[in-house]
């Protein structure tokens, strides 16, 4: 007798059904994993920006007496009120400029098209300047 290797046709239509089921679960899955993680580096970058933000503030009540919330202008600027250059807003797209900060007015509206960062330099306050899955009113 002749012994017969490989898989028959039934056995091959099992495989493809299973794989098909795992991958109309997998797939959801995954967008929500990157959701969650847009939303993440997005919050830690407005962690990160808020805190340089609040020290300003802090070194300028010390220093002079007076508190004053940072310029917009110091926002880019290096070593003033951040040690690096600013983190790219991860729901932006990236044909827009990845570290802009626009001057923002009322949170949760976005200006301009350039994506990045809102901020409002008479109170202090940061936000993102766009708003895919409601970032805007972190």
């Amino acid at each position: 007798m002749q012994s017969q290797q490989g898989f028959t046709l039934i056995e091959l239509v099992i495989i493809i059904v299973v794989l098909g089921i795992l991958a109309a679960v997998a797939i959801p899955k995954y967008q929500d994993i990157t959701a969650e993680a847009k939303a993440s580096a997005a919050k830690g970058a407005l962690g990160s920006m808020r805190s340089g933000i609040s020290i300003y503030y802090a070194n300028a009540a010390v220093k002079t007496g007076t508190a004053t919330w940072p310029p917009i202008d110091s926002m880019r600027t290096v070593n003033v009120v951040m040690s690096q250059s600013m983190p790219a807003n991860p729901f932006q797209a990236t044909a827009n400029a990845p570290d802009s900060i626009v001057t923002g007015v009322t949170k949760g509206v976005v200006v301009g098209t350039r994506g990045g960062w809102a901020y409002k330099p008479s109170t202090g306050e940061i936000w993102p300047n766009t708003n895919v899955a409601g970032e805007a009113s972190w």
